[in-house]
């Protein structure tokens, strides 16, 4: 009751700040923007989305195959599309879609808990570390070049990069020193005799992040690739809107994308279009267009999640087939 309370309240503010953009920009302006995005580029925008989900897909098979575990591209294909819906409409659901994918993992594949929940945390941990260099080198670039953003904007959107810099920083001085995290955590509510599974868990994790182990660099890089085509998609879009950018602008404008998804909004309602109106009127793009922007790839990204939920429906609709073929 209480996830779904929180889920409700992140929803409300995403509203609110959707309104509160709509309302600035202005229905005309996004009108405007709309009307030189044709039906053909929107095709080339949602092949990019669906090449980037593909792209995670096999990034999540090469961290598998690390572990000593393979598994075909065609059986992870389905609950990444599940776990990305899942984490898209509901991000307040601390690993909702990658407990998802884990569970998967362990009932259609024997794959144990442990090594199900390490892939898909190891996963989530590359996309974080590739996120943050975007975001720190295309903000370095907006602020030579703009400046400050304003006061509010600043404060809550730099601690929030702060936080998850400071989280992924400490995360990799322990793994690469092989020092636990848990064991901190556990000692203080008395865990720590009673059950090892979450320092197996985290031995799981750790193993992955060596610096010479082959499969971390391909892990890193198949991340880096993701950056590549998120970088692509937005900039194919930009020009499609009409406008003229260099690609160091197109970087700062993937930064604030990532600043948005940082809060736990759903789909980044309201975050996201707050964001980039700033940034496009600060790049002299116009504030109706960074809304339009936003607006064209939340689009391409639903599109996606609705087809997650066909499959997480069809998963479920076989779990509970081989539960009543079990009970009868």
């Amino acid at each position: 009751m209480k996830k779904f309370l929180l889920f409700l309240i992140s929803l409300l503010i995403g509203v609110i700040l959707f309104i509160w953009v709509i309302n600035y920009v202005g229905w005309q302006e996004i009108k405007k923007a709309f009307s030189v995005f044709t039906g053909w580029q929107g095709m080339v925008i949602l092949f990019l989305t669906f090449l980037l989900m593909l792209t995670g897909v096999w990034k999540w098979k090469v961290v598998l195959k690390s572990n000593g575990v393979d598994i075909s591209f065609s059986d992870l294909f389905q609950p990444y599309f599940a776990g990305f819906s899942i984490m898209y409409l509901m991000p307040i659901m601390l690993l909702g879609g990658e407990t998802l994918r884990a569970y998967f993992l362990k009932e259609k594949k024997s794959v144990s808990w442990s090594k199900g929940m390490a892939s898909v945390i190891v996963d989530r941990i590359l996309d974080w570390t590739t996120n943050l260099i975007i975001v720190f080198f295309g903000m370095s670039f907006f602020l030579f070049k703009i400046g400050l953003p304003p006061q509010k904007l600043a404060i809550i959107f730099g601690g929030t990069f702060l936080f998850w810099l400071i989280g992924i920083c400490f995360f990799y001085f322990k793994a690469f020193k092989k020092e636990s995290m848990l064991k901190i955590f556990l000692r203080a509510f008395n865990f720590g005799k009673k059950d090892n599974q979450p320092l197996e868990f985290e031995k799981e994790i750790f193993n992955f992040f060596k610096i010479k182990k082959i499969s971390f660099w391909r892990g890193l890089g198949l991340a880096f690739l993701e950056e590549l085509i998120v970088f692509l998609r937005a900039g194919l879009l930009i020009l499609f809107l009409g406008k003229a950018i260099d690609p160091l602008s197109v970087l700062s404008i993937d930064s604030f994308s990532y600043l948005a998804t940082m809060i736990p909004i759903p789909a980044s309602l309201g975050s996201h279009e707050v964001l980039q109106a700033f940034a496009f009127n600060a790049l002299r793009l116009g504030a109706g267009f960074g809304t339009t922007f936003t607006l064209i790839l939340r689009g391409a990204e639903i599109i996606l999640v609705f087809f997650g939920i066909g499959i997480l429906l069809k998963m479920g609709l076989k779990i509970f087939e081989d539960y009543s073929k079990n009970e009868s």
